[in-house]
């Protein structure tokens, strides 16, 4: 038997040296697990349509590198208001939730929630990223990395008595999300109670409050078709109020990310993505109306005319706002001039 040459020895040696060098290298690729925490119930349209969608997508195309945990109904402790600083603080990597949760904390947000200001949810979402990015992004969001904001579709009324004109708004308590729409509610006459979303059923069930504001969306998972009987819509090209939402990422955490999986999660933010979340949560709205409808509820169309009249009624907000933007050196009629300004952009495009 010849016996083995040297040369040839070490060159089978220097290959399979790299074999493993690669096989190793593959193997071990950085791996994440990102937790996202949120305030609704996993059949939510919210987390169904939007955030599952989105998680999936991120995993996908990490090549299955990134493995986003989804923990609904606050399942990692605390209560919705706490949500952001969870995800500032690393107790969670990913939170969705109401900049509106904590009154005042975030102020320029507020803008897009002043009553009578949004179209619809994707044009309105679209100027929401605009805005963000020019004002809140290194000021009031400066210590998250914010992967989305977006708004749900036109807000309305939801309540036991039929609400057909203003006067049958007064004295009714009004669950509201946010300081915003607690002072719109209050300017229109109601008692506005503010509670995180997840409180209305119950709230409802026991009296607490007479009816809620929210979109039709969300409406199927609080029951709330079956609590209340009556639901006020508004004609016009605007609607009633909106809420903002963001999705906030834990900073750190994405700052340790190597620069392929960042790509993967920046390529899954921003404008595009507030654009989709919006217009997928506003589709929701339909099929969710259909519920009440099959039901035999009252559906309370005020037209458009009738609808300036609330109008008119609202308009104060506007002013109050404005007035409290001002004590935070915050130029409030800018923001409102450059928010209509997006939205009617982004609607008539």
């Amino acid at each position: 038997m010849k016996p083995f040459s040297v040369r040839k020895l070490a060159l089978a040696a220097a290959v399979a040296a790299t074999g493993l060098i690669g096989a190793s290298a593959s193997s071990f690729a950085q791996e994440v697990t990102l937790r996202l925490h949120q305030f609704l119930p996993p059949q939510a349209n919210v987390p169904k349509l939007v955030l599952d969608p989105w998680a999936d997508k991120v995993e996908q195309e990490s090549g299955g590198r990134i493995k986003i945990e989804r923990y609904p109904a606050m399942q990692l402790g605390g209560t919705p208001p706490q949500l952001y600083d969870q995800a500032r603080d690393g107790i969670v990597d990913i939170v969705w939730t109401l900049p509106g949760s904590n009154p005042g904390r975030f102020p320029s947000t507020e803008v897009f929630e002043l009553p009578f200001m949004m179209t619809n949810a994707e044009a309105t979402s679209r100027a929401y990223w605009d805005l963000f990015e020019k004002h809140m992004k290194d000021t009031e969001f400066k210590d998250t990395h914010v992967l989305g904001v977006w708004v749900h579709g036109p807000g309305m009324l939801h309540s036991k008595e039929p609400i057909e004109t203003l006067d049958d708004l007064k004295g009714m308590k009004v669950r509201a999300p946010t300081r915003i729409i607690n002072s719109l509610l209050g300017q229109l006459g109601a008692t506005p109670v503010g509670m995180p979303v997840p409180q209305i059923t119950e709230a409802l069930s026991k009296g607490v409050i007479d009816g809620c504001v929210i979109p039709w969306e969300v409406t199927p998972a609080l029951k709330v078709p079956e609590l209340v009987s009556n639901h006020t819509e508004f004609g016009g090209e605007h609607a009633l109020y909106t809420t903002t939402f963001v999705l906030a990422m834990n900073k750190a955490k994405y700052d340790s990310l190597p620069d392929d999986l960042k790509k993967v999660i920046d390529d899954n933010s921003g404008q595009e993505f507030a654009a989709f979340a919006g217009k997928t949560q506003a589709g929701a709205d339909v099929p969710s109306r259909q519920i009440a409808v099959d039901r035999g509820n009252n559906i309370i169309e005020i037209s458009a005319e009738d609808t300036e009249t609330w109008k008119e009624a609202a308009a104060p907000v506007y002013d109050q706002w404005v007035a409290e933007m001002k004590e935070k050196g915050i130029d409030g009629q800018m923001l409102i001039d450059e928010a209509r300004a997006l939205i009617d952009k982004y609607t008539n495009q």
